[in-house]
């Protein structure tokens, strides 16, 4: 990947696609450290051996939320409305023929998620506010309350869409996809500052040494099979028969359709995550004195592993009946004159293609539920060590699948950026 960025920096269109990506990227890192005026005081502590909703948030912000910046929903209201918005273009018709309707009806799809990121921001400001309502700057020029609070939510508001304007910015003006790219840095600024605490532990504790040595270890396995699972899949053959089209004569040859192990990404991990986490939100809201969530679902207990998995697995087969669809692909090989050898067009190839695509995905849900656990199963096996807990809240599994995910994609848009221009190059 390194030889790929320096091969880019040659090209001057690349380079400065580059140099646009880490400007707007700089300007997101310099508002996570802009403080928002009401708030007085940290609040959410890394520190402690659970994993929450606003945990998650701070993690994927790149710590902007323990920071009380005015950035500090980040981009969390844009996925999650991405999310909605995409489970809603299947149930609903309309919203399903926009989203097949070109250009036009991608603009609409793209406004949708917007107005609902900003429902989603305007609700998670509130819900920040009411939960951490004590950390308001009371003596903030004599000013009630209530209007503090307003002005808390108003900055935290503008701050989610103005970090959903610089994704977008950089989806349109540089490389990859702008909203990734800002999960990523948020991520790993995440896993640097956890870093730099951990080494501040050590100085004090050598045994804690031990604990940075084997998770150093752990994260490059996971690493290793992140990206060996990632480029796993299984190759449909499919032959395509002669046609002759007045003087000319096409297919002929043959062709294959991949299927991924983990053509579902993260996905189904966020959406076991957020499903969980979020009565937690709402009760942190309404009853912050009420603990028995927090207790039996807490990260820590078996009940949270067991359903963790569980809804992984049933998100995997749910979302991946969402992206893979066999009966619309077995009408596009039959319709281009195309088979698979040795099953018939029609139902039998769409039957053929769902009975894979549930075997690949079984085997891809597996990896999931077990990668999405190892934070939970490390911490029992190292029974709260504050340096090892802080490590793990930082190198999350979803957190490490995100980084993988968006380093190979951006990757592989170099790459293909890099050969365009080569071959037209080569023509001209």
């Amino acid at each position: 990947m390194f030889k790929t960025i320096v091969e880019a920096f040659k090209v001057k269109d690349l380079r400065k696609k580059i140099l646009i990506t880490l400007l707007l990227l700089f300007i997101y890192r310099i508002g996570c450290w802009i403080p928002c005026v009401g708030f007085s005081t940290s609040i959410v502590d890394t520190s402690g051996s659970s994993f929450g909703f606003f945990e998650l948030m701070n993690l994927v912000s790149g710590g902007a939320l323990s920071n009380c910046s005015i950035l500090a929903l980040g981009v969390s209201p844009y996925i999650t409305a991405s999310i909605v918005v995409q489970l809603l273009t299947v149930a609903i018709p309309a919203l399903e023929r926009a989203a097949k309707s070109g250009e036009d009806g991608r603009r609409k799809i793209n406004l949708y998620t917007r107005i609902t990121a900003l429902i989603l921001a305007i609700a998670q400001a509130v819900g920040i506010v009411v939960a951490y309502s004590g950390n308001l700057d009371t003596n903030l020029g004599g000013f009630p309350t209530w209007l503090i609070g307003a002005g808390v939510v108003i900055t935290l508001v503008a701050g989610a869409m103005f970090t959903v304007w610089i994704g977008e910015r950089i989806t349109d003006l540089g490389i990859g996809n702008g909203t990734s790219l800002l999960i990523f840095v948020g991520i790993l600024s995440s896993a640097g500052q956890s870093i730099f605490q951990v080494i501040q532990f050590a100085t004090q504790d050598v045994n804690y040494i031990w604990y940075i040595l084997l998770f150093i270890v752990a994260v490059i396995a996971i690493f290793a099979l992140i990206v060996f699972i990632d480029g796993g899949e299984r190759r449909v053959n499919v032959q395509y028969a002669k046609q002759i089209k007045g003087r000319r004569m096409y297919g002929g040859q043959s062709n294959y359709i991949p299927i991924k192990v983990n053509a579902t990404g993260v996905m189904p991990i966020i959406f076991a995550n957020a499903l969980l986490t979020f009565p937690q939100l709402v009760i942190s809201i309404f009853w912050p004195n009420v603990t028995w969530y927090s207790d039996w679902l807490g990260t820590n207990s078996w009940l949270y592993i067991v359903l963790t998995a569980l809804l992984i697995l049933v998100f995997a087969f749910f979302y991946s009946k969402i992206t893979f669809d066999p009966n619309d692909i077995s009408k596009r090989i039959q319709q281009q004159g195309g088979f698979i050898p040795g099953i018939r067009a029609g139902k039998p190839t769409a039957d053929y293609l769902g009975k894979i695509s549930g075997r690949i995905t079984l085997f891809g849900a597996i990896f999931l539920a077990i990668i999405a656990l190892v934070p939970s199963l490390a911490f029992k096996a190292i029974g709260g060590a504050t340096a090892a807990s802080v490590l793990i809240n930082a190198f999350s599994t979803t957190g490490l699948m995100i980084v993988v995910s968006v380093a190979l994609e951006l990757e592989k848009q170099l790459s293909a950026q890099m050969f365009m221009r080569n071959h037209k190059g080569f023509l001209n």
